[in-house]
């Protein structure tokens, strides 16, 4: 079983994690035989408040947990209601987008208007897993662009191996105000066009990984007033923690190699990502 990583050196500037899972975290969704990290983050016995203080401890003051499914989307819906800095992304998931009925789509709508919930996702295109059609992801996906443009809160968006057709959509369907490609994964070139059209690129640990330059030089290109930093956490930890579980207080590690490839102070930074978090997902 993978340990839990050791705290690292405190930011000396407040920031926020844009995307991580609560629920997986504390096991509120039993991690399978196949999920070893998320079987690790549980085996912790992590509680929403001691990965709020463990997260605070090291300047990571708040935190956006997502939804991928519906029972997902409630519980995170709730937490963020019942917890200080902690709001909440609910959507289907392009993997499940088999299960995006109508009916679910409604329930997601209704979520979607609490005060704490502020984005719609993670919805979006995956081509690397057949969990479900393409005809099912593009449908999905689109009904929560809409469910995001009604009611006017970001859309965050899962983009694996599906870039062009992503971005596609969007032009076709029409954007909302407010659109993050949570845990960008795109090179410089997508980053230029993200950029054009004014689309927020949240990165997580992998932009830390020796064999990611593609993603160190998207950051270079990407404009510090449409970056975010995440976690995805219990998923894609820094280095040197891969395949360890991830969890908020990890974020120093990212946003420190950020700062690098920027050529800024890490305090610089942090201040840009934490004005970009208000136009995003509004004040806390």
């Amino acid at each position: 079983m993978s340990k839990i990583p050791a705290a690292p050196e405190p930011l000396s500037a407040p920031v926020f994690d844009s995307h991580c899972h609560l629920d997986i975290m504390v096991g509120n969704r039993q991690a399978s035989s196949g999920d070893p990290v998320a079987q690790a983050a549980q085996a912790a016995a992590a509680t929403v408040r001691s990965i709020l203080r463990d997260a605070r401890e090291v300047g990571v003051t708040r935190l956006v947990t997502i939804g991928y499914d519906l029972p997902s989307s409630r519980w995170n819906a709730e937490v963020a209601a019942e917890q200080e800095g902690v709001y909440a992304g609910v959507a289907i998931h392009p993997n499940e987008a088999h299960e995006a009925t109508p009916e679910v789509l409604a329930e997601i709508e209704s979520l979607a208007g609490q005060a704490d919930v502020r984005a719609v996702g993670e919805t979006g295109l995956d081509y690397f897993r057949d969990w479900a059609s393409k005809d099912d992801q593009h449908a999905s996906f689109r009904a929560h662009i809409e469910i995001a443009k009604r009611t006017g809160k970001a859309l965050v968006i899962h983009d694996r191996d599906a870039h062009d057709d992503v971005l596609k959509v969007l032009a076709e369907q029409g954007a909302p105000d407010k659109v993050v490609f949570h845990s960008y994964s795109g090179d410089a070139e997508m980053a230029k066009k993200c950029a054009e059209a004014g689309y927020f690129m949240s990165f997580s640990g992998p932009v830390t990984y020796k064999n990611a330059g593609y993603l160190r030089e998207a950051a270079a290109v990407a404009p510090m007033e449409l970056m975010l930093v995440e976690t995805d956490a219990p998923y894609l930890p820094p280095v040197p923690y891969r395949g360890k579980p991830n969890a908020p207080y990890l974020i120093p590690l990212t946003l420190r190699c950020l700062a690098e490839v920027k050529g800024v102070h890490p305090d610089e930074l942090c201040a840009a990502i934490s004005t970009n978090g208000v136009t995003v997902f509004g004040e806390w």
